[in-house]
């Protein structure tokens, strides 16, 4: 019997490493979620944050380069079923811009957030999420991966 894909929400950031680097170290966290071991979750504000960043002048990327890579994203990843009527609280995060990934962990039910960023890994480092859900760096992905 195949156990259930664990739902994860991979930031922008990460998706910059597997979509548009194809940085190979962090490959693993791709094909799980290729291979369904793990079921990554979006939504439109995440979405539309990637579509911005994709659009950076700093990556240097043409149209078709963008649109690959949110187009491979998206074909991967799937919105969570329908919000709950009355969300458990979240802390805010210090940087207004990733509270998304916190609300879209916790709405979609996800065992993990996958991040470089700092802001969010610091959260992680006081434990007010452990009940809800990991926020792991991207190596930390991959030991999990690896377990």
């Amino acid at each position: 019997m195949q156990q259930a894909a664990a739902h994860v929400v991979l930031d922008t950031n990460v998706l910059l490493s597997l979509f548009v680097f194809a940085d190979s170290k962090y490959a693993p966290i791709r094909h799980a979620v290729e291979a369904g071991r793990w079921l990554a979750l979006t939504d439109e504000r995440c979405l539309g944050e990637f579509r911005r960043v994709l659009d950076y002048p700093l990556f240097a990327l043409d149209a078709a380069a963008r649109q690959a890579a949110f187009q491979a994203w998206r074909e991967l990843s799937k919105y969570p079923a329908e919000r709950p009527l009355v969300p458990i609280p979240l802390p805010q995060c210090k940087d207004r811009d990733d509270q998304k990934f916190l609300e879209l962990a916790r709405d979609g039910g996800a065992k993990l957030l996958v991040t470089s960023d700092k802001a969010l890994l610091k959260l992680a480092r006081r434990q007010k999420l452990a009940h809800l859900f990991r926020i792991v760096t991207p190596d930390q992905a991959l030991t999990i991966l690896a377990s």
